[in-house]
């Protein structure tokens, strides 16, 4: 007997399964359809317009069903969800005097840590095998030695970032400040007095009846926070503009000791931010990037582990800083399933969806060692962005969803070229696959990312029109130098 597996090209019974399922109502209704029009060619008109003339109406009974179908029909328009349009939108792109090349960053760790060489040991360790690459950036205050993480500095860098990302944005969208209906700024690690919200309207003067918020202490996945409660403000305040700023503050959340699960953060974060343009006006559709289809969050707080593997705390020496739980990917790793539990009936094909049943079925009823079927994600996106939070989260993705090296590469080359830049990171992604001129009318996006407390959230949107690459943006000077290999280790 020859072996069926090696014989029987599976893919392709996978492919053809997947056609059938998905087509299901199309292969019903072909035949019902044939034979209505066979039927129809064999009366002939004189039956057929006996069987109309059999027929009979009344005035009322017209009447009454146009008014029941025009009624069916307002009620669900005026019940349907506004559709969010995604204007634009615009990433920062650090000056080079603000770059970190490696031998920088050891030789500053070096000369602020002299007095503990396991600590550099360690943090070059860690960069070694990060994934990022020469060109990060630091803000001005971090490259002094020591650090100097004064509030003036904070609010410097504050102002630096937002405010070039919101020029970018406004440039190229061409709207007012007075259209901005909406502000939602989050930062999770520097929130002053006046907060950052307020310092964005006084800077632009936007006008004294606008609906401000500003959101902190939510972690990397903060940004689809900020897009979901823009979504909900849309829906009841139609003919708006929602302006939605996601960054972090570098400046004053360098750590200063010596604890290894709190030295992470120095070797991983940058400077970076974005603004994106939201609207539900309908004249916005046409030139609109991307339809927001779903939001989905998923909050682990409930959990003590979950709760405390991303904690900001002092150190014995008083240090403060960010603590980093050696169970973090365990807990992501279920902070996803949650999340994709949720997200899987809303984007899945029905192929995968019964797939992933029958699977289950088959667990509970024959066999609990049958190895549980994972859907396939690339039936339902054509683009993933990952939130670039460091190596190990990519790596752990792109097994768990079983994605390509491409599927993943948005989010190792915005890694590699800007370092972690928090809630601000997706849309470091989202340019790439634009500046690589892959973004197509139609297509999928999944953004996937992370934060404390601890979070996992999605958003999906769809692609209104084919994106040309841009002339401009972060990628603009280096993109054809990408993609390009990144080793395991980096020997410093």
């Amino acid at each position: 007997m020859p072996n069926f597996s090696g014989s029987v090209k599976l893919k392709y019974v996978k492919l053809g399964y997947q056609y059938l399922v998905n087509h299901i109502l199309t292969f019903l209704l072909i035949p019902i359809m044939v034979g209505i029009v066979i039927e129809l060619l064999r009366l002939g008109p004189d039956e057929i317009y006996e069987i109309w003339s059999s027929l009979h109406f009344n005035l009322l009974q017209v009447l009454c069903s146009s008014f029941f179908i025009i009624f069916i029909g307002t009620v669900y328009f005026m019940s349907k969800p506004r559709s969010i349009y995604l204007v634009d939108y615009a990433c920062y792109k650090p000056p080079v005097t603000c770059r970190v090349p490696f031998a920088t960053f050891m030789e500053h760790s070096r000369l602020i840590n002299s007095a503990n060489p396991k600590s550099v040991e360690f943090q070059m360790r860690i960069l070694e095998r990060s994934g990022l690459g020469e060109e990060t950036c630091l803000p001005p205050a971090n490259h002094y030695i020591p650090p100097k993480p004064t509030m003036e500095a904070s609010r410097g860098e504050a102002e630096l970032v937002i405010f070039s990302a919101i020029d970018d944005l406004l440039k190229k969208t061409g709207i007012k400040t007075k259209d901005i209906d909406i502000l939602i700024v989050n930062c999770s690690l520097f929130s002053p007095t006046p907060s950052l919200s307020a310092m964005v309207i006084n800077k632009y003067k936007l006008r004294s009846n606008i609906k401000s918020f500003n959101l902190s202490g939510m972690g990397c996945s903060a940004g689809l926070v900020s897009i979901d409660l823009a979504r909900d403000l849309l829906q009841v305040h139609p003919n708006s503009y929602a302006l939605v700023i996601s960054t972090e503050i570098i400046t004053p959340n360098f750590y200063k000791g010596n604890q290894r699960a709190m030295l992470l953060p120095n070797c991983l974060f940058r400077m970076g931010a974005a603004a994106i343009l939201l609207s539900n006006r309908r004249r916005e559709r046409r030139r609109a990037k991307y339809r927001l289809v779903h939001v989905v969050r998923t909050h682990k707080g409930a959990d003590d582990k979950a709760y405390r593997c991303v904690y900001e705390e002092e150190d014995p020496q008083g240090n403060v800083g960010i603590s980093l739980s050696k169970d973090l990917m365990v807990i992501a790793g279920e902070a996803l399933k949650s999340n994709i539990t949720t997200i899987g009936p809303l984007v899945l094909p029905a192929s995968e969806q019964l797939l992933f049943l029958f699977t289950l079925i088959g667990r509970k009823i024959f066999n609990p060692k049958w190895k549980p079927y994972i859907p396939d994600f690339k039936e339902a996106f054509e683009h993933f962005c990952i939130h670039a939070g460091g190596r190990a989260v990519i790596d752990e993705l792109q097994k768990n969803l079983q994605l390509s090296a491409e599927h993943v590469e948005a989010s190792r080359m915005a890694l590699h070229r800007f370092g972690n830049t928090s809630s601000s990171s997706l849309w470091y992604e989202m340019s790439y696959i634009e500046a690589k001129g892959r973004m197509k009318k139609g297509d999928r996006v999944w953004q996937i990312a992370f934060g404390s407390g601890f979070k996992c959230n999605s958003a999906v949107w769809k692609c209104n029109r084919t994106v040309k690459a841009p002339t401009d943006g972060p990628w603009a000077d280096c993109i054809d130098r990408y993609p390009v290999f990144i080793p395991e280790i980096v020997k410093l």
